[in-house]
């Protein structure tokens, strides 16, 4: 199944479009003008909170349905998200002997959900919206445990570890703002519409202050590891796109499904781990994995959804 984005969703893709642009320049903006975007440190879960409410706003009950009407593609998609993203965080730390901090940061991003980017992805990969958009909303509410426990169980190592102060601002920044625009979406219904073309907007702009935000703040130690950092969340990045589709592809789905497992598994949000490591970690360098992610997440996303979109796979079965 194929499914088309609203119309009014289209602004959504153009920014998308364009979004690595604004990240990379902000980036470096904030490597030579720091005191420029610092300010922005105390709006960074408040931020988050806005993308997330946003996010409610495009969710309707027909995309809880999906997961009662056919379970099983959302199942390998969950359980593909939580286990491909922590573990290959964990092996990559591993393998390149990371610092404490780093390796912590990573494996917090790589136990985060699924990021709302890839909703349009996915469109513009030819992809199954009604799956990603789905998969998003059911990692995002499994988050609530599982990103902490998991956090627990494979930085705990690296770093001190709470996972029920973990717990409670996933509630926080995440659970209760996506219900809060689910109850706004469905009482006001169509007249929040214009919302859907000014949020993704909001959104990226607020996407690109925290990285821009977190880089400031870690400048100096970002100009020491940038290409350690760079290179790891790269690796980490991709191995979730091609272990992602692997692992749907030998779960029997279609090639379909197969590339929006694919982009969910390998696009966080990111978001939501610079906002967790900001606020439960004192060492900056925790939220620089996460902010390093949203920028080459950023650029892979619209990469692999350019090539993808060449040729429109045949559709599933059910379609």
């Amino acid at each position: 199944m194929i499914v088309d984005l609203p119309a009014v969703n289209r602004s959504a893709e153009s920014v998308v479009r364009f979004v690595v642009l604004w990240v990379f320049l902000a980036a470096v903006a904030a490597l030579f003008w720091p005191a420029g975007f610092t300010w922005f440190q105390p709006l960074i879960i408040p931020g988050l909170g806005v993308i997330m409410f946003g996010m409610g706003t495009a969710l309707t009950p027909a995309d809880f349905k999906r997961v009662a009407e056919e379970p099983y593609p959302v199942a390998v998609g969950l359980v593909a998200q939580f286990l491909i993203m922590p573990f290959m965080a964990v092996g990559i730390a591993k393998l390149f002997e990371l610092p404490p901090s780093i390796a912590a940061g990573l494996i917090l991003v790589g136990s985060c959900p699924g990021g709302t980017a890839s909703n349009v992805i996915t469109y513009l990969a030819k992809g199954d919206v009604a799956l990603s958009v789905t998969m998003t909303s059911c990692s995002t509410i499994a988050s609530v445990v599982a990103t902490p426990y998991l956090t627990l169980w494979l930085a705990g190592t690296y770093v001190s570890v709470h996972p029920h102060e973990l717990l409670l601002s996933i509630l926080m920044v995440v659970i209760f703002p996506v219900a809060a625009g689910l109850i706004v979406r469905q009482s006001l219904g169509d007249r929040v519409r214009q919302l859907d073309e000014l949020l993704p907007v909001v959104s990226v702009a607020l996407i690109v202050m925290v990285v821009a935000c977190i880089v400031a703040l870690s400048r100096e130690q970002l100009l020491d590891t940038a290409a350690l950092v760079f290179v790891t969340v790269a690796a980490h990045n991709s191995s979730g796109l091609v272990l992602g589709y692997a692992m749907a592809k030998l779960a029997g789905l279609d090639a379909v499904r197969c590339r929006t497992i694919a982009i969910e598994v390998g696009m966080q949000n990111s978001g939501l781990g610079v906002a967790l490591a900001h606020k439960h970690f004192a060492d900056v360098l925790v939220a620089l994995p996460a902010a390093i992610f949203s920028v080459v997440q950023n650029i892979t996303g619209p990469a692999v959804a350019n090539f993808w979109s060449r040729n429109r796979p045949n559709p599933s079965p059910a379609g």
